[in-house]
């Protein structure tokens, strides 16, 4: 077992992380930049590395630093979060080159599924259902000719991409070269590569993505599905485990799909198989979008559900264990978790600044995952994320109703953040009734409006 983990992140999944090693006895090494200074991460671990001035590439970013970090403190792994370089294959080989255990799935794999079009031949060859598609579109002849044989409404992706970013629907012909063009340019600016492909548009899906697991004795499991729709321009605002959109027999086509999946290309570590759903067409409408190669934000409704530290298993995975559980774990009850936002509740946009008070809600059935506190500087230069929000109850209405309660308790004063938006989105009746899909946002935004 290693001993002393790095946590190359910051914020709540470094906090995350700081408990998870706590437990397991491990001593914790946080890297911060200038402007976390006085952040909990920084106060909470056992040592800490300053590695550089705010800008994210200049120090969350900066592989040599982080490297620096843990050659100067001993530590002996790294442990990436989620986000920043949590799925950069290139640094999990620097951190195995330089001696280090990187805890997460081997560089090869990640080098596999970040590559969204690889990454599609893989699971189509395990058996899993893809949209119609096409690979890298290196001429506009070629996606032209792609078009008219998928059909329209398509959307144009990037390869490396993620987050909704170099993504663009297409409606028909006429826009077509445009957007291909302006999701080159997203692509090359976001992650240095402007390659593209397109596929096949599923107007009003459910997301639905299967937490996995594995270790490097050749076990496999899933630990069930997240619903995962509520989102604005792609990113994700509200996740619950299980899905209500699910019929037994599709739960377990799903899920036992996605074990042959990461069984087939031997995956080690925690990961997550993400899938496009469309209810209407029956329980085999699944069509596979992209792996995670790393915790994901939302693991916390898994944990609820199962009682299964996900970050521990992570850890102890790592370090050469099997996985702690034996067979199938059975969701118990529901669980609901909301992303707490610097940001304003009704235009969305980013608000840092001082928080001057805050009351954190409590009580049975409701965890919140922070790395705020009363006098803390939200900074300008990262994701806004504030908080995660999670809620358990012994069934859907009941961790609703937890929900409402626990967003009434929640105050942040100083700042703006999404919490009155999510108190509106809880109370909406389509939400009550579990009656959405990746649109509804934009259509509560749009009834909203209406009204005023």
């Amino acid at each position: 077992m290693f001993k002393k983990v790095l946590i190359a992140n910051r914020g709540e999944i470094a906090l995350r992380v700081i408990r998870a090693c706590r437990e397991l006895g491990l001593k914790t090494v946080s890297v911060h930049s200038s402007a976390d200074r006085n952040a909990l991460h920084v106060r909470f671990a056992d040592e800490s590395v300053c590695i550089g001035p705010p800008p994210s590439r200049q120090s969350y970013l900066n592989i040599p630093a982080i490297i620096s970090a843990a050659e100067i403190t001993g530590a002996d792994s790294v442990h990436p979060g989620y986000g920043f370089l949590a799925e950069n294959a290139e640094f999990a080989e620097v951190v195995e080159r330089c001696g280090l255990v990187w805890i997460g799935p081997p560089p090869a794999l990640m080098r596999l599924m970040g590559d969204k079009v690889r990454a599609r031949a893989a699971m189509s060859a395990a058996g899993v259902p893809i949209l119609p598609g096409t690979g890298v579109l290196e001429t506009e002849h070629e996606a032209f000719a792609a078009a008219e044989r998928i059909g329209y409404p398509l959307i144009i992706k990037a390869t490396a991409g993620g987050g909704g970013r170099g993504m663009k629907i297409v409606e028909g012909p006429e826009r077509f070269a445009a957007q291909l063009q302006a999701a080159r340019s997203e692509a090359q600016a976001a992650f240095s590569n402007p390659d593209v492909y397109v596929e096949r548009y599923v107007n009003r899906p459910r997301h639905i993505e299967v937490q996995v697991i594995g270790d490097r004795h050749g076990q496999h499991a899933h630990l069930g599905e997240r619903e995962c729709s509520i989102q604005r321009r792609h990113q994700k605002l509200v996740e619950e485990a299980p899905s209500v959109a699910l019929t037994d027999a599709a739960r377990t086509k799903l899920c036992d799909l996605a074990v042959k999946a990461i069984r087939d290309i031997g995956y080690q570590s925690v990961g997550t198989l993400e899938f496009l759903y469309e209810p209407e067409r029956g329980d085999d409408a699944f069509y596979f979008m992209e792996m995670n190669t790393r915790i994901q934000v939302e693991h916390t409704v898994t944990e609820m559900v199962t009682g299964l530290d996900l970050v521990r298993e992570q850890l102890l995975i790592a370090a050469g264990d099997k996985l702690s559980f034996e067979g199938p774990l059975k969701p118990r009850g529901h669980s609901i978790e909301v992303r707490i936002n610097a940001e304003d509740p009704v235009t969305f946009a980013p608000w840092p600044g001082k928080i001057t008070a805050v009351h954190i809600p409590g009580g049975l059935g409701v965890r919140v995952d922070t790395h705020i506190y009363s006098q803390y500087e939200v900074p300008p230069h990262y994701d806004s994320l504030l908080a995660k929000l999670i809620v358990h109850g012994t069934d859907r209405p009941a961790a609703v109703c937890r929900l409402r309660r626990a967003l009434d308790e929640f105050v942040i004063e100083g700042i703006r953040s999404n919490v009155a938006f999510h108190r509106r989105l809880v109370a909406h009746p389509d939400f009550v009734a579990g009656n959405f899909d990746t649109g509804f946002i934009a259509r509560m935004t749009a009834e909203q409006d209406r009204a005023a």
